[in-house]
């Protein structure tokens, strides 16, 4: 429920309504006002590589993966909603909501997927984390949908409309999608407040003799740093995560923008963030059965070679048809190839750092769409357009397969759970919903 909860704030504010709405309510030229919102995001990110491993070490030495998440929450949440109060020319202070939104929900995905090895087991696991997945996918299509329905049609939902409006009559239903993200994200969070058990802090041989200190997280953390070479697999894994993962986020990234660049319209574009959610739904459930039959390696591989495909019938793409079969293609193998990559993940890491792992998993996942657009930048400027630069960026996935296939699964599984052995149990503190 988590996943369907958190989908708001990356359907409505980080893909389709608020970078639109940011650009409008800028008294700055359009490109000028693209390129704040695009200073914005990098902000965020750098914040995040700096943060994701620490608050990672910190929720696995006070087993307040819980607490952290809520708290992250808390903080994401209002400054969504405070997003109501925006007005035209507020760029300063539209950019820093923002920011702090994306850094708090980015932030409370680490402490959600750390629990992951915590609640399923080893036959379970990728099925869970698809099904997950899945779940946003219906969250965020849902609230996106509603969200979409008020700022189309204002007059079906007794909001202002006609052509004489004020200006903060008119940007109303926009602000009220804000305000809408915050409650959703609230209120579908409690049920892993209450239904999920934190898991016990544990330590491993030398941390039962040394004493305790505020500094601790950040010897934990200097600590995992240094084994996570010592996980090959996983550090395998990680790093053709970074590759593939950043020729996926070209794609969701640069999709809209090279269909506007060929003369897709405004209504197909909006339809196929639609159809990318709704069809992720069953799909990803699909990938999830999949894996159970052929492992999530294999499976993965799969989507790879999907995404490959994707990015030649891109390169012919002509008309609105063509994005929209394309946009169903994606949210065909989208969220299982996530999801899957998540939940390998997870299988290859002790559960006990689960929090740190997953922080450098989170820095790995931010900066995977660094060097794609880059990539497709250099080509646009090589070749004079986008059709060349969609091609480019099946080299990420090649070499993100190749860096996949040196992944030994059942070994970095082995060595996974050998680092768990030898733990003591400490008991669970209070904490938000614990039975």
């Amino acid at each position: 429920m988590y996943d369907w909860a958190i989908s708001s704030l990356q359907t409505t504010i980080m893909v389709a309504v608020f970078p639109v709405f940011f650009v409008r309510i800028s008294d700055l030229p359009e490109s000028r006002a693209t390129q704040a919102f695009a200073a914005a995001n990098t902000i965020a990110a750098l914040v995040l590589a700096v943060l994701s491993p620490l608050l990672g070490a910190i929720s696995d030495f006070a087993a307040a993966k819980k607490k952290l998440l809520f708290v992250a929450m808390l903080i994401g949440a209002t400054a969504t909603a405070a997003m109501f109060f925006i007005d035209r020319g507020e760029v300063g202070f539209a950019a820093t909501l923002f920011v702090i939104a994306v850094i708090a929900g980015t932030a409370s995905v680490v402490f959600y997927e750390a629990l992951l090895p915590h609640i399923a087991g080893p036959d379970e696991i990728d099925r869970v984390s698809t099904a997950g997945y899945a779940m946003g996918y219906i969250g965020g299509g849902v609230l996106l949908a509603l969200n979409l329905a008020w700022i189309q049609k204002p007059e079906w939902f007794g909001l202002p409309y006609g052509p004489d409006l004020a200006e903060q009559q008119r940007t109303l239903p926009t602000r009220l999608a804000f305000v809408s993200v915050a409650v959703w994200w609230s209120l579908f969070t409690i049920p892993l407040l209450r239904g999920v058990r934190e898991p016990a802090r544990t330590l491993e041989a030398d941390e039962v003799t040394r004493p305790r200190s505020v500094t601790a997280p950040f010897v934990r953390l200097a600590e995992t740093l240094r084994e996570l070479r010592g996980f090959k697999q996983a550090f395998l894994m990680l790093l053709a995560f970074l590759v593939y993962n950043d020729g996926i986020q070209t794609i969701i990234r640069m999709a809209t923008a090279y269909g506007a660049e060929i003369g897709i319209p405004d209504s197909a574009l909006i339809a196929s963030i639609l159809i990318v959610q709704f069809v992720g739904i069953p799909f990803t459930f699909l990938f999830g059965a999949l894996a159970e039959r052929v492992g999530a390696k294999h499976a993965i591989f799969l989507g790879l070679l999907a995404y490959t495909f994707i990015s030649v019938v891109g390169y012919f793409m002509k008309n609105a048809v063509h994005f929209v079969i394309l946009a169903g293609m994606t949210g065909m193998v989208q969220g299982g190839t996530q999801a899957l990559s998540r939940s390998l993940f997870a299988t290859l890491i002790p559960a006990h750092k689960s929090g740190e792992f997953f922080g450098f998993y989170s820095v790995f996942e931010k900066f995977a769409s660094i060097f794609g657009p880059l990539l497709f930048a250099a080509t646009i400027a090589v070749f004079g357009t986008s059709r060349h630069a969609i091609l480019s960026v099946i080299l990420f996935f090649a070499i993100g397969a190749w860096l996949l296939s040196k992944v030994d699964v059942a070994k970095g599984q082995q060595d996974a759970r050998l680092a768990e052995t030898g733990l003591k149990a400490l008991p669970t503190p209070t904490s938000i919903g614990a039975s």
